[in-house]
C-alpha cells in the first residue's frame, strides 16, 4: 500500500492503538510484521499512520497480541475499513491541519466535555465572538484566513447537535466582554438557547470557591467508541496537542469531575447567566 504524504490525527491515533498491543504483547516491530509477511520498514508505516492497514490485518495483529478485548478490535477495524470524506476536507490546504484533525475527532466522538476559564468554548460561541477572538490573534490573520476560521468553528457546532455535550465554564469566561456589551450580551442569550437541548449541559464554575486549583487550563475531551479511545485536545504554545494515553485520560476524567462537582447545578447556572444578561 503506497505511502501517505500526510496522516490524519485519526490515521495516527490507529497506528499508535496498534503499536500499543504490539507492546503490550512484548513483541518488536520486525517480529510484528513477519506475522503479516512485510518488513519492519513497513510496520514502521503502519503504526505512523503513514500507511492505510486491511480488516484482515488488524484482525490477526490483535489474535497474534493476543487482545481480548474484543470492543476495542471492532473500534479498530471500524477505524480503518470507514472511508469517509468529511465537511473538513473542505478546508485542507486553507487551515492549519489541527483544524481538521479536531473537526474529525469531533464527527467521530461519543461525547464531548469543554472546561474553559478565559473564554466561551468555541462549540458554544457566537459568530461576532468567534470573529472578535480570531482577529486579536498575533500576528494579524489575513481577512480570508479569518473569515474561514470563523466559518470552520460554526460548522463545528453539528457535533454537539448529535452526542451529550457538557461545557464547564468559569464565570471569568462569561464576564469577559468579547466584542463589547452587545456581542457579550448576543453571546450570554446564544448559551442560554443552546442550553436548553436535553442532551446539552452547561455549568457556571463560580468566582466565590474556597481552594479552587484543580485544573488550570482549558480541556477538551471527546469520548471515543470505547473508554481506551478517548482523546484530550488541548492547546500549548507551539499548537494543538491530542493527548491518548490511558493514565493521563485516567487523570483528565478525574479532574473534569472535581470541576464539575464544585461547579453550579444547571438551573443555577441559568440563572447566573440571566443575572449577568441584566447588568449588561
Amino acid at each position: 500500500m503506497a505511502r501517505r504524504q500526510q496522516a490524519t490525527a485519526r490515521q495516527e491515533r490507529l497506528g499508535a492503538e496498534l503499536r500499543k498491543l504490539r507492546e503490550a504483547a512484548g513483541l518488536k516491530a520486525r517480529e510484528a510484521a513477519a506475522l503479516l509477511g512485510t518488513d519492519s520498514a513497513q510496520m514502521s508505516q503502519i503504526e505512523s499512520g503513514f500507511a492505510g492497514v486491511s480488516e484482515e490485518r488488524v484482525r490477526r495483529l490483535a489474535a497474534h497480541y493476543s487482545c481480548t478485548d474484543q470492543d476495542l478490535v471492532e473500534a479498530l477495524v471500524t477505524m480503518t475499513t470507514d472511508r469517509t470524506h468529511g465537511w473538513w476536507e473542505e478546508y485542507r490546504g486553507l487551515l492549519p491541519t489541527s483544524f481538521l484533525d479536531l473537526s474529525e475527532l469531533e464527527h467521530y466522538a461519543t461525547y464531548r466535555w469543554d472546561v474553559d476559564f478565559l473564554h466561551v468554548p468555541g462549540l458554544l460561541q457566537t459568530v461576532d465572538y468567534a470573529r472578535a477572538l480570531f482577529s486579536r490573534r498575533v500576528p494579524e490573520l489575513p481577512g480570508n484566513e479569518l473569515e474561514l476560521r470563523v466559518e470552520h468553528r460554526m460548522r463545528r457546532r453539528a457535533v454537539i447537535e448529535k452526542v451529550p455535550y457538557e461545557a464547564l465554564v468559569h464565570e471569568a469566561a462569561l464576564r469577559i466582554r468579547v466584542g463589547g456589551r452587545a456581542g457579550s450580551r448576543a453571546q450570554l442569550a446564544q448559551i442560554l438557547e443552546l442550553s436548553e437541548a436535553d442532551h446539552v449541559t452547561v455549568r457556571v464554575i463560580p468566582f466565590d470557591l474556597e481552594d479552587f486549583a484543580d485544573l488550570g487550563s482549558a480541556m477538551v475531551y471527546a469520548g471515543g467508541a470505547v473508554p481506551k479511545l478517548d482523546t484530550v485536545v488541548r492547546d500549548a504554545p507551539h499548537g494543538t496537542v491530542f493527548i491518548d494515553s490511558e493514565a493521563q485520560l485516567t487523570v483528565f476524567r478525574t479532574l473534569f469531575r472535581r470541576v464539575e462537582a464544585v461547579s453550579l447545578e444547571p438551573e443555577k447556572s441559568r440563572d447566573l447567566i440571566h443575572r449577568l444578561t441584566k447588568e449588561l
